[in-house]
């Protein structure tokens, strides 16, 4: 009898964390849906097969119809408000449908499926989760008590996962994200953080700017380094079934010396002169978060996947710089 081969439904495949997955995943001989609002780009030399699934998520009956027959899904779906940020605003019914309905969808659309089909689900959420915290080292144990409206839907989205895992619906752990950023050579998907928006202000031959000194650190974790992560949890999801892991370096890195890397980097591809780094007062919308220390003790994740970065911090910067240089360069013709 042929041994049939694993479908990997994702849902997310264009976003910015989802496409890299594709990526990752592309590589494996495997079946893959790719699910998203428009038509993921299929990833250069795929061994899988990849099937491309388009669907407005939030209509009825879209999720169970995009995770029919799944073995594995891989939930990266992310909301977010226009081209820039992932900030959204209490109250917001829209984001709650995405961050919230999305996962509700799919533990519904799971439980009527035949009894004894258990997939197995990744849920990605964030670090930030957890909300304020006087520990700048943050190893998952902590309690939760998130501030922010997005914090808050993600960890009720979580919450519905993991109650599920544990009542026997599926098997399925939680992947808390630290701050991911970076481009590669095969990107499809733009990056929104606060690293590749600050090369670009260099690119673009303005200054760099900082909401505080520069001494807060950030724990940044490379973007194909994350994708491997997922997958990592894909392959071992039973040994990490029924609560959240924490993802990262292990390295908070104070943005000052960051943005001054990226300014350099900048510096090096154009030939012009380094742009400044400068402190400015923080806008209205920022929030507490945004001067909190991060760093991330991922050990547990580490210890039960064998997971563990391999791009150096300056390498992934230095590839983003490359990517967005090499963009603006093609805009430029």
């Amino acid at each position: 009898m042929a041994v049939k081969t694993p479908l990997v439904v994702l849902l997310g495949a264009t976003g910015f964390v989802g496409s890299a997955v594709l990526r990752e995943l592309a590589q494996r001989p495997v079946r893959i849906r790719a699910v998203s609002r428009q038509p993921a780009a299929l990833p250069a030399g795929a061994v899988a097969d990849i099937e491309v699934h388009t669907a407005d998520l939030t209509g009825p009956g879209a999720v169970a119809a995009a995770v029919d027959g799944a073995d594995v899904v891989v939930h990266a779906v992310l909301y977010s408000v226009g081209s820039s940020t992932w900030r959204i605003e209490d109250g917001d019914s829209a984001a709650e449908r995405v961050n919230v309905g999305l996962v509700r969808d799919l533990v519904d659309a799971v439980a009527a499926t035949a009894e004894g089909s258990r997939p197995k689900v990744v849920f990605t959420g964030a670090a930030s989760q957890v909300g304020p915290t006087a520990k700048e080292v943050l190893d998952g144990t902590e309690e939760d008590h998130p501030k922010g409206e997005y914090d808050r839907q993600k960890l009720a989205a979580e919450r519905i996962l993991l109650e599920a895992s544990a009542s026997g619906v599926l098997v399925g752990a939680a992947l808390r994200l630290p701050t991911v950023f970076g481009y590669g050579p095969q990107s499809t998907s733009p990056d929104r953080g606060v690293v590749s928006a600050m090369a670009r202000r260099a690119l673009a031959g303005d200054p760099i700017t900082m909401w505080h000194d520069g001494t807060v650190r950030r724990d940044l974790l490379y973007v194909d380094d994350a994708a491997r992560a997922v997958v990592a949890g894909v392959d071992h999801v039973e040994a990490l079934d029924g609560r959240h892991w924490l993802l990262g370096t292990g390295t908070g890195r104070p943005l000052g010396p960051v943005f001054e890397q990226v300014a350099a980097l900048v510096a090096a591809r154009t030939g012009k002169p380094a742009v400044p780094v400068l402190s400015v007062e923080p806008p209205a919308h920022s929030e507490a978060g945004d001067f909190a220390s991060v760093t991330i003790d991922s050990s547990a994740f580490r210890e039960v996947t064998g997971w563990s970065p391999r791009v150096p911090l300056e390498e992934a910067l230095r590839r983003s710089v490359d990517f967005l240089a090499a963009e603006s360069e093609r805009d430029a013709l």
